[in-house]
């Protein structure tokens, strides 16, 4: 693996293996969502699932929801790498319908069309978030998932470039870990460039208020 095509291809041929398929996406969102705050469906390559979730330890008594799971990225490699159950919510009915199509033969996930902000959250131990809406709309998810979390959840928020802020000054709420991505180092040594600019992660943890 030499290019930043080599990782894709790469990528895609693991979509494969799981899913039977590619999980391509489009590459920009519906105008009818993108003007309600949803952003551009982006699929997470694999090695940074790698750094991002496998040290979460998730097991079979965790479930993880991906918002905004577009064709199921992220649902792949919790039904090839992790123990745990997977939900992806997506808001573009094509994309969830996608995700569905090849999810629905795997028993620890499922697939629901629609808003984030419409589903009951306390189910989920662990959320993972791709930059997948603007801040009005985090704070509104971010507000819920305080409301609703019926136990300490992890969240994984990659490429959160600018909306860090939305996190601060809530209680209950800490950043474990934090990064970002820019390079792949490739066997041999070689640095394939991934994003033109570094795109910044947090791990954070949020503990409910004990009643």
């Amino acid at each position: 693996m030499k290019t930043r095509e080599d990782l894709f291809a790469a990528d895609a041929a693991r979509d494969a293996a799981v899913c039977g398929r590619r999980l391509s996406a489009p590459a920009s969102a519906r105008p009818d969502l993108a003007a309600s705050g949803a952003h551009d469906p982006t699929p997470t390559p694999y090695f940074i699932l790698d750094e991002l979730l496998t040290p979460l330890g998730l097991g079979p008594g965790d479930h993880l929801l991906d918002v905004g799971c577009g064709t199921g990225r992220v649902l792949a490699y919790a039904a090839d790498r992790l123990r745990c159950r997977a939900t992806g919510v997506e808001l573009d009915e094509g994309l969830a319908s996608v995700a569905s199509s090849w999810a629905s033969a795997h028993p620890r996930l499922r697939v629901v069309a629609g808003s984030a902000l419409d589903t009951p959250l306390a189910p989920y131990t662990c959320f993972y978030l791709f930059n997948p809406f603007d801040t009005d709309v985090l704070t509104r998810f971010l507000d819920k998932v305080e409301r609703e979390a019926a136990r300490p959840v992890a969240l994984v928020h990659m490429s959160d470039n600018g909306e860090s802020f939305a996190y601060l000054g809530r209680t209950g709420w800490e950043a474990v870990r934090e990064g970002s991505f820019r390079f792949l180092r490739a066997p041999g040594g070689a640095d394939i460039e991934v994003y033109a600019h570094p795109q910044h992660f947090t791990v954070w943890r949020f503990s409910p208020a004990s009643d």
